[in-house]
């Protein structure tokens, strides 16, 4: 029996519980690890709230939370390429297995290996933070010396993609909130404290002409006041937003595959793709990480060290 940090039903916080639970066993493309490191994101008390087509793996109640993980493999199930019993990876619990856990499925096809010499810490950022950023750049694909504005980059992927932003050559202004600033310079950017500052002013006069891209990580009205600063508004990316259309925009395309992830890692490496982890929580503080992530106001990333 194992320790797991998840949910009995859908619905706020209150819904949230600790309990034991037998390893899992790996299904078909599936492989069981022992869990190190778990990422927290906005995605996990989102699925607690409700369901979300296609990724609850229609798992029965208590089910854990979180959907990114680092640790070692024990056990593959049927139709495992690639990956070998005792290897470091890190990746996705895309069937509903949960990472808050001691130990978890995870998908194999988008599972990958832990380069040598990277931590598993900063890998169990990667799945989401990670690989969302190269994503977003890929999509907008912009030359070195174009401008970007990262609309809140505080949080675990506006960082990631100031950082990736400013190593491919980019201008980025990015704008958050007060606590923000520290990080977001940090990485290279321009911050703008939208508590503080009129972003629409602001933004026009560092960029008269419009910028080259906007990546957004706030979505609403907060969207819908930077999306006009686009000199074309098909290079406007959501992440979260999926009204984006209706402005012009596009919404992110994810690519979650093992190809993507062995990607991430590469770029880590090479500190291109750089996680600010802010808060390291353990499993038995598991509540407050993700609190700290469900109430808007964490910056950079935030993870859970079960091992």
């Amino acid at each position: 029996m194992g320790k797991a940090w998840g949910f009995g039903r859908h619905g706020g916080p209150e819904v949230q519980e600790y309990f034991d639970r037998p390893d899992p066993v790996p299904g078909r493309g599936e492989v069981l690890i022992r869990v190190d490191v778990a990422g927290v994101n906005p995605l996990d008390h989102l699925l607690r709230s409700g369901p979300i087509d296609g990724l609850d793996g229609g798992r029965p109640f208590p089910r854990v939370l979180g959907m990114e993980a680092a640790g070692t493999v024990l056990a593959l199930g049927e139709d495992v390429d690639g990956l070998e019993v005792g290897d470091a990876v890190f990746g996705f619990a895309l069937t509903g297995g949960g990472t808050y856990a001691e130990t978890t499925v995870l998908s194999a096809p988008h599972t990958a290996r832990i380069p040598e010499g990277l931590s598993a810490t900063v890998a169990a950022t990667l799945p989401v933070a990670g690989t969302t950023a190269v994503d977003v750049l890929d999509q907008l694909g912009l030359p070195a010396g174009a401008t970007v504005l990262v609309n809140g980059v505080g949080g675990g992927v506006g960082l990631a993609v100031a950082r990736l932003a400013v190593g491919r050559g980019l201008r980025v202004i990015g704008t958050g909130s007060t606590a923000k600033r520290e990080h977001a310079e940090a990485v290279g950017a321009r911050f703008v404290d939208y508590t503080a500052e009129d972003v629409a002013a602001v933004a026009r006069a560092l960029v008269p002409d419009g910028f080259d891209g906007i990546v957004d990580l706030a979505g609403g009205s907060s969207l819908r006041t930077v999306a006009p600063l686009a000199r074309d508004p098909r290079n406007v990316i959501a992440v979260g937003d999926m009204s984006v259309p209706d402005l012009g925009g596009r919404f992110v395309e994810r690519r979650v595959d093992r190809e993507n992830l062995e990607r991430s890692a590469r770029l880590a490496l090479d500190g291109l793709l750089a996680p600010v982890i802010t808060a390291v929580h353990a499993l038995s503080d598991a509540p407050a990480a993700l609190a700290a992530v469900e109430n808007g106001h964490a910056s950079g990333k935030i993870v859970i060290s079960v091992a």
